[in-house]
């Protein structure tokens, strides 16, 4: 798994994590969430194409993108309180997921892969529309 960056393709305008074309999901524990990563690869996944992400990196580089977003008017979107649930996660110590898919198909195919995989928590983002893949 390469290691995450966060970088403007990854946020929305108003600055909050929305990295559009992916899968996050988030584990209740660090093998859960590696185990994942392999489960992947093994059915045809790059490792390229994900990102291991701890608590900290949830709570330091995504948790801090929601910032100012409901000021001065809340958000018409869910993107903030989505990156909300992921820092209570992180602060029970799940650890993270990020993974390409942005073709449906490719979406479909890494949650057959990971229905019993023990997520706590997994959302497509897609083109305005942040998908419950549960």
């Amino acid at each position: 798994m390469k290691p995450f960056e966060l970088d403007s393709s990854m946020m929305t305008m108003g600055g909050v994590f929305y990295p559009t074309g992916h899968i996050f999901l988030m584990f209740p524990t660090l093998d859960q969430a590696r185990n994942a990563g392999k489960a992947l690869v093994d059915e045809g996944f790059s490792a390229d194409s994900m990102s291991l992400l701890t608590p900290d990196v949830i709570q330091g580089k995504i948790t801090r993108t929601v910032g100012n977003a409901d000021i001065p008017l809340p958000s018409a979107g869910t993107e903030a309180d989505t990156v909300r649930v992921y820092a209570d996660l992180a602060s029970d110590g799940h650890h993270g997921l990020l993974v390409e898919a942005s073709k449906a198909e490719d979406s479909d195919r890494a949650m057959e892969v990971l229905k019993d995989s023990g997520y706590s928590q997994a959302k497509k983002y897609r083109q305005l529309v942040i998908q419950d893949m549960e």
